[in-house]
């Protein structure tokens, strides 16, 4: 039999698929949305981001913060509370404010009543600006409040929240315990600042000054 000669190896090439209009248009558009939400997250932010480089980056020499401040910053957790009328509270309620936070059991000692009331007297020295503060109380334990303690501890928001779950959130400095600090939140429901036990109102007011200078272009009072 006579063989075949051998024929030499041929390729077909096969164009790429085309995009049709409608495909290449909506793939455009896919594009242009996720550019648009990008620059509204920025334009929202801006006011934020500005005025936390003012604070943290842009410092006149020499100067120094008196509160230590958390890095990364620490959320408002989902968890709720129970306010003086037994009424669930979320936490998520306070935002939209700067908070001035002390933890302290129900029973509130000496201490915990000193706290209250350096609480109350920072805010007031801050003068118009006292209404872009709150004053928060975190308690802990079943013990009820004393007719007095309510009567003092009116202007704040006071809730009753779990130990163990509060303990998740706030962190005291080492060889500190919660109760001893005075916590700083912001607007955005950020705990970011820790102030120092046996606590000086002079150097917290100062902090307290500068963080709400640095926010004047963004924050304003009250709860929308």
């Amino acid at each position: 039999m006579a063989s075949t000669p051998d024929e030499p190896l041929t390729l077909t090439v096969h164009s790429l698929p085309q995009l049709d209009q409608g495909s290449a248009t909506r793939a455009a558009s896919t594009r242009a949305g996720r550019w648009k939400m990008l620059a509204v997250l920025l334009v929202c932010a801006a006011p934020v981001i500005a005025s936390y480089f003012t604070y943290y980056v842009i410092r006149p020499e020499g100067r120094r913060n008196y509160g230590e401040l958390i890095q990364p910053v620490r959320p408002l957790p989902s968890w709720t509370g129970v306010d003086a009328q037994g009424q669930t509270v979320p936490l998520s309620s306070l935002h939209n404010q700067w908070l001035l936070v002390s933890v302290a059991d129900s029973n509130c000692d000496a201490a915990c009543q000193q706290h209250l009331y350096l609480q109350r007297q920072l805010r007031e020295t801050l003068g118009r600006e006292k209404d872009r503060l709150d004053w928060v109380w975190l308690r802990t334990g079943d013990a009820a409040l004393s007719p007095a303690l309510q009567e003092a501890t009116a202007a704040a928001h006071v809730l009753q929240v779990d130990a163990g779950q509060l303990a998740q959130w706030l962190v005291p400095a080492p060889g500190q315990a919660l109760q001893d600090h005075l916590y700083v939140v912001d607007p955005q429901g950020n705990w970011m600042m820790r102030f120092p036990a046996h606590f000086d109102p002079k150097q917290g007011k100062r902090d307290l000054d500068r963080l709400l200078r640095a926010s004047a272009s963004w924050d304003q009072p009250g709860r929308p």
